[in-house]
């Protein structure tokens, strides 16, 4: 790559430390991206990372990344409205499954979309399940990689929340016929539903609701969903049953810290845990905002033993936009994702992506880091990282909140 295309070499304070950045694609213009990287294995050999838009005009942008240092636009769709947004995909073989989430309750289309991308050029909606209704939004987040079951935090026209920040639960979709998809299950926190028989939970101070967010589940351990809540902490599932999901277990650091939890990835071989908040507001007005490390030898007790290191909030906080955890590498289960329970990856907004070396659990170490400089076009005028995705080969693939797009880089450690 030359010096004028390649991004650290442009005005900034750039950082990288064991990454080297192979390629830079703000597609097209469209560059603020949304936390969904799937990779595909086409049937004619290409590799074909599929991502999410942060917001309209776009749905969702494949790319060839058969060559991490070209990735080339493959196709780029459009959103039916200006009031919707397609923030989370996920693939399955040659099926992926799109949120779609709008901006009020009562607008359409809100719901999940299953399309067959045999042909990466040209993908066909198979179905579109909907989840639309007068207190409903529909779906912020899906997680689909066992081809069989689409989980997600949506809303749903039968279910009326007791604060309008809670409207989004989980739901549990059998797409195994995937021309007609049917909810097989479905769970909430008790008092978050106007129509339970318990007091609604406490608000926390910045409020930011009582709904669900990631929705892990692992085809390792397909009878449990790690499942975070924002501002209801983190819950272990039972749903051997999906008809009748059953807590384990619950965990939260809120409060005294301030709520968005976002992700949760268990390490199932080292009885460990890795769970993320997410940063919400600008200027580090909800720090901190970290990746915790949870002790799971009990899964009906877990325990917090550290956290990943950041540099202090004072040297990040005045840059633009936000600065805290939010997405990290969580090892799907698919051919084509790397794997590890000695490193974790994670995007920070201005903080960029960083590595950690957690292989002592008491005390993980920083690695790596990759901080670009501001995109063209940014609004906050700083990196706003946003996702990351690992593919086997150990290509890193991670996105620009607002304009930069998709960055390809490679692991030096």
């Amino acid at each position: 790559m030359s010096a004028a295309t390649n991004p650290l070499s442009k005005s900034g304070e750039p950082i990288t430390w064991n990454f080297k950045l192979l390629a830079q694609n703000n597609l097209g213009g469209f560059g603020g991206m949304g936390e969904g990287i799937a990779v595909q294995l086409a049937k004619d050999g290409r590799r074909i990372a599929w991502l999410a838009h942060e917001s309209a005009p776009k749905n969702f942008t494949a790319v060839d990344v058969t060559d991490p240092r070209n990735p080339t636009i493959v196709v780029q769709t459009d959103l039916p409205q200006a009031h919707m947004r397609s923030n989370s995909l996920d693939v399955s073989g040659d099926i992926m499954a799109v949120a779609y989430q709008t901006q009020k309750v009562g607008q359409q289309p809100a719901g999940l979309e299953l399309f067959d991308i045999s042909v990466p050029e040209k993908p066909r909606s198979i179905s579109f399940f909907d989840c639309s209704g007068a207190t409903s939004r529909g779906v912020h987040q899906l997680w689909f990689c066992d081809g069989e079951y689409v989980h997600m935090a949506s809303g749903a026209p039968d279910f009326n929340p007791s604060n309008p920040l809670d409207d989004q639960f989980y739901r549990c979709i059998d797409v195994r016929n995937p021309s007609k998809p049917v909810e097989v299950g479905r769970w909430w926190i008790p008092g978050t539903s106007a129509t339970d028989n318990v007091a609604p939970p406490p608000r926390h101070p910045l409020d930011k609701g009582y709904r669900a967010h990631n929705t892990n589940v692992y085809p390792q351990r397909p009878d449990r969903l790690y499942l975070c809540y924002i501002d209801g902490g983190m819950f272990v599932m039972d749903i051997k049953d999906k008809a009748n999901p059953k807590v384990i277990s619950h965990w939260t650091n809120s409060p005294p810290y301030t709520g968005f939890m976002h992700t949760a990835v268990p390490l199932f071989d080292r009885n460990l845990m890795l769970v993320t908040d997410e940063s919400t507001e600008n200027a580090g007005k909800d720090w901190p905002k970290l990746i915790w490390m949870l002790d799971m030898r009990d899964e009906t007790h877990p325990v917090s033993i550290s956290t990943c290191p950041l540099p202090p909030v004072d040297a990040y906080k005045d840059r633009g936009g936000r600065f805290g955890a939010h997405n990290i590498h969580e090892n799907v289960e698919l051919p084509t994702a790397w794997k590890s329970d000695q490193i974790v990856l994670g995007t920070f907004f201005n903080g960029g992506l960083r590595a950690y070396d957690i292989s002592n659990p008491y005390q993980p170490k920083e690695t790596g880091c990759f901080l670009p400089p501001a995109p063209n076009g940014s609004p906050v005028g700083a990196i706003q990282l946003n996702d990351v995705f690992v593919d086997e080969r150990g290509i890193v693939y991670t996105q620009d909140r607002f304009s930069g797009g998709l960055y390809t880089l490679e692991m030096d450690f």
